[in-house]
């Protein structure tokens, strides 16, 4: 079964519905064919960022490595729940930050986003007389392969 789309007026006219009571949350999920998890992220969002929040995003956003820590840190240490902390911190998803966690707890740095590596340099040709001495050179140094590339 495929997945409709909503358009950000379907999600504010839906929501809004709710918020004013004219409609339930079980009605709307069977009348309009949406999850309750759905449904209520509609709802965060447009609490939090308003009508913007149920536009679709054009671009990721981008967040600071002090940030990251510090939303990570009330969620381990300050006993707040993740939609708490993505609330407080206008973080885009619950697992924007469940990631954050799970690097913060594998040791990882939270780095800011910088967008993407850096196109790698091709280095120079060789001729096949120079990749043979580079190969002799690195046996007899005990296979110290950076000592050949300098």
């Amino acid at each position: 079964m495929s997945k409709k789309e909503h358009t950000a007026s379907d999600k504010f006219a839906i929501v809004q519905k709710i918020e004013d009571g004219c409609i339930g949350v079980k009605e709307a999920v069977r009348k309009f064919g949406i999850s309750k998890t759905t449904l209520a992220k509609w709802r965060r969002r447009y609490r939090v960022y308003g009508y913007e929040g149920l536009e679709p995003r054009i671009h990721n956003r981008s967040y600071s490595a002090e940030l990251k820590l510090q939303a990570v840190k009330d969620h381990l240490e300050g006993g707040l729940s993740q939609y708490q902390v993505i609330d407080k911190y206008k973080i885009a998803s619950r697992c924007q930050l469940a990631s954050w966690v799970k690097k913060y707890n594998g040791h990882s740095s939270l780095n800011a986003y910088t967008g993407g590596s850096p196109a790698m340099t091709k280095g120079r040709s060789t001729t096949y007389q120079e990749r043979i001495d580079i190969v002799l050179y690195c046996l007899a140094n005990e296979q110290d392969y950076k000592k050949a590339a300098n």
